[in-house]
Order: C-alpha cells, then sequence, then structure tokens
C-alpha cells in the first residue's frame, strides 16, 4: 500500500455505472417481482453498500476508510431489456472512493445475475465505469461519454 499518512484528509465523492443486460423474459421477472428468492432490486442495493464498506477487504492494496454516505440507484430499460446500476459514495479521508463506488457497482450487478440465474444463465454485465470523482489532490473528474 501507498503512504498516505502525510495528506490532507478531504470530502471525497465518486460515481461509478455498470448494467446487466437481461433479455426479455428475465426483465419480464424483474418487471413483476416474480424471483422466488426476494426483492432483485432490494437486495441488489444491500449488497452494493455491504461492498462499498468492504472494498479494503477485497481488493489488496485499497486502504480501510470511512464511509459517509452511499446512494445506490436502479434504472431498467425497457427497449435494451436491462437494468443499469448507479453507486454514488461520499467520505472525508485521505484517499479517494472510486474503488468503493466501482465495487458497489459491480457487486449489485452480480447481486442481479444471482438473484435471476434460476429462468436463465445469458445475462451480461458490462460497461462499469466511473462516472465522475471529486476531492483529493488529482481534482475533479467527469466522464466526457
Amino acid at each position: 500500500m501507498i503512504d498516505i499518512s502525510g495528506k490532507k484528509a478531504t470530502q471525497r465523492t465518486a460515481a461509478a455505472s455498470g448494467c446487466v443486460m437481461l433479455g426479455s423474459e428475465l426483465f419480464k421477472v424483474l418487471q413483476e417481482g416474480e424471483c422466488p428468492k426476494g426483492n432483485v432490486l432490494e437486495t441488489a442495493k444491500i449488497a452494493a453498500i455491504n461492498a462499498v464498506k468492504a472494498t479494503a477487504s477485497l481488493i489488496p492494496m485499497c486502504h480501510p476508510i470511512g464511509i459517509e454516505a452511499v446512494k445506490v440507484d436502479f434504472a431498467a430499460d425497457d427497449r435494451t431489456k436491462s437494468v443499469c446500476v448507479n453507486v454514488t459514495v461520499k467520505s472525508t479521508s485521505k484517499t479517494g472512493v472510486e474503488m468503493e463506488a466501482l465495487c458497489g457497482v459491480s457487486v449489485a450487478c452480480l447481486t442481479i445475475y444471482d438473484m435471476l440465474k434460476y429462468k436463465g444463465k445469458d445475462m451480461v454485465i458490462s460497461r462499469i465505469k466511473l462516472l465522475e470523482k471529486a476531492g483529493g489532490k488529482s481534482g475533479h473528474y467527469k466522464r466526457q461519454d
């Protein structure tokens, strides 16, 4: 791990997103709430929050940091039969929260897959990316695409 002991704690935020391409049948299951394991999106939201808090345990060179806020949003797209996840993380610390946001998105997508795999395994998890970050020495970043 790099030495961050000399860095100043500042407010840090990061937002990331990712999508699960479901297909028609699984999209219908999601929309109608028919999953026998329970509410897919509520479970994925809890999984995302847990993943954000556990990032330093999962990614070896990440520093453990105090998480002050996690926001998880979902957007279902009837045209593409997909659901996209957005995770925003806030912390006041000496290092950024990009990995926490990306980890939250990834685990939310994996949870959606896990909850729906009983009906089909053709789902595709894709487009996991950092959307925006603010705070710290490197300053503000916002994805342009």
